[in-house]
Parts: structure tokens; sequence; C-alpha cells
């Protein structure tokens, strides 16, 4: 059809409820119940249209009308086929109340989905920043090329400032993150793999893949170890951790030229889901 719109290839989507301190004050789950009470009259029949046993859903009005201010079902005394229970007028105001509040819900998620989706490029950027890891160095990039093997693949990537990192992941992994060249990947590389080598303009020779460029623009000791903050040409930051007398006999210092070096097998990769 013309003019509409294409949904996105993921959507929002959340249940509205309403807590309190004291916990979950109502869902869609219990105000689902109330309007089978109104409709079947019957608690059994109720909890059978929702998928509840008995006792959860003879609980769940309990609980319901101890916490309103008012009774929100009457009748429901009489045991499991017990009849003549029925939602009082408290009872149906609070469901209209609720399903005002859910239809505002479900617009402000339509709207949320349409924002998601003009978004664009800017959603993996988003999931990036929300992702949560241990590793202190974590890069995004793009694979600019793959090299398959028989047990291992090489993937080497261009980070957003121009540098090249290579890894070295095994090949189940590279299809389980279905790693593709041109595809978007998330390295990451703990402190603690970092080796600092200063650059004193003599070409270096180290089997370590990695060999990034930088200057030191931050030198934090510690009792034992110090942290090492390397900024490198084209914005990234790299982090190392080493010890307080390699630092020392490093001579480190803010403004020193040196080299980030870490092998390939230490970056470990990640796609968005």
């Amino acid at each position: 059809m013309v003019g509409k719109r294409k949904p996105p290839a993921l959507a929002l989507r959340a249940d509205l409820g309403l807590t309190s301190s004291s916990g979950l004050a109502a869902s869609a789950a219990r105000i689902a119940l109330l309007e089978q009470v109104e409709q079947t009259g019957s608690i059994t029949a109720a909890a059978k249209a929702v998928g509840l046993s008995y006792k959860a859903a003879w609980d769940a009005i309990a609980a319901m009308n101890n916490l309103a201010d008012q009774p929100l079902v009457e009748g429901s005394v009489g045991g499991k086929h017990g009849g003549g229970t029925r939602l009082t007028a408290r009872g149906r105001e609070l469901i209209t109340s609720f399903r005002v509040l859910e239809a505002e819900h479900r617009r402000f998620l339509e709207s949320l989905n349409t924002a998601y989706a003009q978004a664009g490029g800017d959603l993996p950027v988003l999931r990036r920043m929300a992702m949560r890891t241990s590793a202190r160095n974590q890069f995004s990039g793009r694979i600019t090329r793959l090299t398959r093997g028989a047990v291992n693949d090489e993937v080497e990537m261009q980070l957003s400032g121009g540098d090249t990192l290579v890894a070295t992941v095994t090949h189940g992994s590279s299809e389980s993150l279905q790693l593709v060249e041109g595809g978007e990947v998330v390295a990451l590389i703990k402190a603690s793999a970092i080796i600092v080598a200063v650059d004193d303009g003599a070409p270096l020779r180290l089997s370590a893949r990695n060999q990034l460029r930088g200057t030191v623009t931050a030198v934090q000791p510690g009792a034992v170890n110090s942290e090492i903050v390397i900024a490198l040409g084209g914005g990234n930051v790299v982090v190392a951790i080493i010890t307080n007398g390699s630092a020392e006999a490093l001579a480190l210092r803010e403004a020193c030229a040196v080299y980030a070096l870490f092998k390939a097998s230490a970056v470990i990769l990640a796609t968005p889901a």
C-alpha cells in the first residue's frame, strides 16, 4: 500500500503494571481476571479463561480485595463450585481506569516504535553503549577481512578512528556470530592483556598482531599495578594495567609516545543481538 510505513524489524513491547513500595499492585493479568469474573459470574470459569488454577485466582481476588479501598468482588464465598460471584461498582471503575491508562501506554509504545524506526543507524550505537562487560577496552568497527581456517578464523576490523584490530576466533564462534566482511562487530580486550612499549622511533619486531600507536594521557599508580590510559590517533582510548615496576622502568608519563600491544587471541568479539 502506498504511503504505508514499513514496520521495524524489532518492536518494543511491554505490559502495563502499577507498582507500590510494597510490590506489584495491579497488572493486566489481574485486571483480565476481574473482567472474566464480571463476564462469567464465576471464579472457576474466570480462572479457566485466563489460564489460572482456581486457588491462584481466588488468592489473587482476595489480595485485590484486601488492597483496594473498597471490595472489588462480592459473593465469592461458597467453595470451588459456588456461584453468585460478581464485580462491585468499584471493581468496574478500576477496570475502566486501568484500560484508559493502558490505552495511553499503548500510544506511548507506538510513538517509541516510530522513533525506533526513524533512529536508523543510531540504534546500534545505543545498544553498544548499553552493553555491560568487565573488559575495560571496548571498540566497535566493521570487518574488513575475514580469513577462514579449518579450526580458527582471522578477523580484521577497522575502528571508527581508522585503527585496525586483528582477532582470531574459532571457526565455530565465527559461524555462531555470523561474521561476514562488512559486518558490524565489537571487540573486547582486557586491560591486563595490553602490553605497553615505549615508541622510540625504532620499528617493533614482535609476534603480537595488534600494535596500536598512541600517547599516554594518564598514569594512575595503585598499590601494585598502574593504570595506563593511551589515546590513539583516531580518537579511541586504550587502557592497560601493568605493574608499578614496569611503569617506572619505562618512565611512563603524560604525553609519552607508546605502543599498545596485544595478541589477536586476546580479542573477544561480539555482535549485536
